[in-house]
């Protein structure tokens, strides 16, 4: 119980340390007495127990831990208490505070005119200056694993009485907290030793709602954005708290986008096994009878065992949900059977808004990824004046629904379990034979409705080896209904609209007004025909009824300035004046608007592979041609540049062929069989026994086959190859290397894009 607060408040030296966050080393701490912290003057007053009017709290009232996290510590007073100093310590459970190494954690400054680090005792947080407050807010990062309990302790400064207490409202203990997955994104220390493979299913429910969360609730265009993730090996983060947001989650976390995320998880090649998606959700919550929750499976095995995926709250500025490195892989060798979390949105870091709707703004240089707290900024929806625990926005369920390939529990599962497990893995390899191995599944093709009107469309795939041919080999195309472009179960049109950007401000300061909204058409209809669909909407507005009581005068709005982009999102701004004297009071009303804009999507470029290795030449001598081919990756979109060519050949001369000796008498003897066939054609007699020869290349002897078919093309799209033989029907004694040698052939095929 040392470091109290002296008690002269008004003889304070300034702060030691400016607030950075970081404690001074122990040589660099100056005032340090031979006690360490055992010189601070006591206040001489009265000395009270058992005070409630004032409180020390940590944001969410954890009972434990987590080894270096950081939480927000608060101290207040119960109006209409007040109080004029005070001093915070955290010690070791069982010190007494006269050595550095009894005090746990860091504490860090957040506002620097209220606090700073104690002259005669570093590691204790007292006032900067001797004034009435009541509250004041400090971070606590916790001290590393195995430091044990600590106790935050606070003494208050009330005239001359120090209320202090060892048990109760000044005083809160918390022990460290044992591991436990879904609470902290730490990469796990212990590799996998779970066998074989196991199937999940996870289900997202969003419970966001007006009825949970009202405040702020946004009752247009609430959403969640759709769902992207994966299960990964512990080489590849996807997010996590205390890391920086890539690309890919700035896009998700800003405009709700899981593209350039879903580039960045296949880019990571054998790390990722599993690509999770799940569709967006409009409006962000309704009842299971409406809409069933999504789901989606996904595999894991010994090296890729955790799982992880995001999704954006929509509307607000970067606020998202999700799990990060969820490990499913048991300390028992075997693989989890449920897991369940109640999730609060978290900040990526990239933008500074603190309601749903704020305009862009982006945080530079970039934040960390952090959670979201109750005590973030008073405009916030979550924001809580006692500092409660958020109350959760949805909740995720991860089930295993099956288990494949042999098995290495430590301790085995529940009969029942394994029994279902089994007959669902009986049931896949009915399905999908082991001895079958199949190339990748082509992309969807065209619906084969242009209208609104159900319709299929297909995928397909090769078989590329069937290792039983005893086993047959199934599902090599698959099929899905589908409408026409544009249209959906709930609306019969053709038109692709984008969505509705949000509500301009209200077109009056004060009384009744109008606002209104936009959209725009995405893509017209492949008839031409006109969209009828309305791009705008307008409604009424009220702000300020009782317009008497605010002592403004302003100019009207000028006009909204361009669109800060030339396509796509952007943002516009308009200004007014006030033109009231100063004398008739303080005037609030904004003076300057911003609004978000958008303009026809900007054009997307087409997007080729990299050019493949040139074929072998097409002869085997003389003069022939060589052929290489690529892809397309990305096809133009929005009038963005059209692809290049997918095909090239070139000449190729791989040797001369052999002119001397018996050919010269090949040669003759071939031009003289071709002559007697012309010939017999023109009679029109033994007109099968004239393509028979010219159809087969005959040599001195050597009798060679016909040409075999055309093998199938490589590639069903893209750009492939197809080869075709002639092989030697029968050597003679006297046949001659060269002329008995087998031929083959090569074409390009299928070069359409995908």
């Amino acid at each position: 119980q040392a470091c109290f607060p002296p008690l002269s408040l008004t003889r304070f030296s300034p702060p030691l340390l400016a607030s950075t966050g970081a404690r001074a080393a122990p040589s660099e701490r100056a005032g340090k007495s031979d006690g360490y912290c055992g010189r601070i003057l006591r206040a001489q007053g009265t000395r009270k127990e058992g005070y409630n009017e004032f409180r020390l709290r940590v944001e969410g009232d954890p009972e434990n831990y987590q080894p270096g996290s950081t939480y927000r510590v608060t101290l207040y007073a119960s109006s209409p208490a007040y109080f004029r100093g005070f001093t915070l310590i955290a010690l070791r459970e069982g010190r007494e505070g006269d050595k550095e190494e009894d005090y746990a954690g860091n504490f860090q400054i957040i506002d620097e005119e209220d606090t700073q680090f104690m002259i005669n005792c570093p590691p204790a947080v007292t006032e900067s200056t001797p004034r009435r407050r009541t509250r004041i807010q400090v971070f606590w990062t916790a001290p590393p694993s195995a430091s044990g309990c600590v106790t935050l302790k606070a003494s208050i400064v009330q005239k001359r009485i120090i209320y202090f207490q060892d048990e109760g409202s000044l005083t809160k203990r918390m022990c460290e907290k044992e591991s436990l997955y879904g609470e902290t994104t730490e990469k796990p220390l212990l590799d996998c030793c779970a066998c074989g493979t196991a199937k999940y299913r996870v289900t997202f429910h969003g419970n966001w709602s007006e009825k949970v969360h009202p405040k702020d609730y946004p009752r247009r265009a609430n959403h969640w954005s759709a769902i992207i993730g994966a299960s990964h090996s512990k080489n590849y983060v996807l997010w996590e708290y205390g890391g920086y947001a890539s690309e890919g989650i700035k896009k998700v976390a800003e405009l709700g986008s899981p593209v350039s995320m879903e580039e960045e998880i296949r880019q990571k090649g054998d790390d990722v096994l599993t690509v999770i998606k799940m569709k967006a959700q409009w409006p962000a919550w309704q009842p299971l009878n409406v809409r069933a929750a999504p789901s989606a499976e996904f595999s894991v095995d010994r090296t890729r065992h955790l799982m992880s995926f995001l999704t954006m709250l929509g509307p607000s500025p970067d606020w998202n949900v999700g799990l990060s490195a969820e490990d499913l892989c048991t300390k028992e060798c075997g693989w989890a059977q449920r897991v369940v979390q109640d999730m609060i949105p978290w900040d990526a870091g990239t933008d500074n808004g603190v309601t749903y709707e704020s305009p862009n703004k982006p945080t530079v240089p970039q934040e960390k990824i952090r959670p979201l707290t109750s005590l973030d900024h008073p405009q916030s929806p979550f924001y809580d004046p006692e500092g409660g625990a958020i109350t959760p926005v949805a909740r995720v369920v991860v089930e295993r629904i099956a288990r494949k390939g042999e098995q290495c529990n430590v301790v085995p599962d529940n009969v029942d379990d394994i029994v279902a497990d089994i007959a669902q893995e009986e049931k896949e390899e009915d399905d999908t034979p082991e001895t079958c191995i199949y190339s990748n599944w082509s992309p969807w093709s065209a619906c084969s409705s242009a209208t609104c009107d159900k319709g299929k469309r297909m995928r397909q795939r090769m078989l590329k080896a069937q290792l039983d041919l005893s086993v047959p080999c199934p599902h090599t195309q698959d099929f899905e209904p589908c409408m026409g472009p544009g249209c959906s179960d709930e609306e019969g049109s053709t038109c692709t609209m984008s969505e509705w950007i949000t509500w301009s401000p209200c077109s009056m300061s004060c009384g009744m007004g109008l606002r209104s909204r936009e959209r725009y058409v995405k893509q017209f209809p492949d008839d031409g025909s006109v969209c009828t669909l309305p791009t705008e909407e307008n409604e009424k507005c009220t702000v300020n009824e009782e317009c008497n009581t605010i002592p403004c005068m302003l100019s009207p709005w000028s006009d909204w300035s361009d669109c800060s982009v030339t396509c796509g999102k952007g943002m516009r701004t308009r200004q007014r004046m006030l033109k009231s004297p100063v004398e008739l009071g303080e005037c609030t009303e904004d003076l300057e608007q911003v609004e978000k804009c958008m303009l026809p999507e900007c054009p997307t470029d087409c997007m080729v592979s990299e050019w493949t290795e040139w074929s072998e030449c097409n002869k085997s001598c003389g003069k022939g041609h060589m052929i290489r081919t690529r892809m397309v990756k990305l096809e133009p979109q929005f009038g963005g540049d059209s692809c290049p060519e997918t095909v090239q050949r070139k000449k190729c001369k791989i040797r001369k062929c052999n002119r001397g000796g018996g050919q010269g008498q090949v040669n003759s003897d071939e031009k003289k069989r071709r002559k007697e066939a012309r010939e017999k054609r023109r009679s029109k007699q033994g007109g099968r026994q004239g393509e028979e020869t010219t159809s087969t290349a005959e040599h001195p002897g050597c009798k060679m086959r016909p040409w075999s078919s055309w093998t199938d093309c490589t590639k069903l799209c893209g750009g492939g190859i197809q080869e075709r033989l002639m092989t030697a029907k029968r050597r003679l004694k006297s046949a001659q290397l060269p002329s008995c040698k087998d031929r083959k052939e090569i074409r390009a095929c299928n070069v359409h894009p995908c």
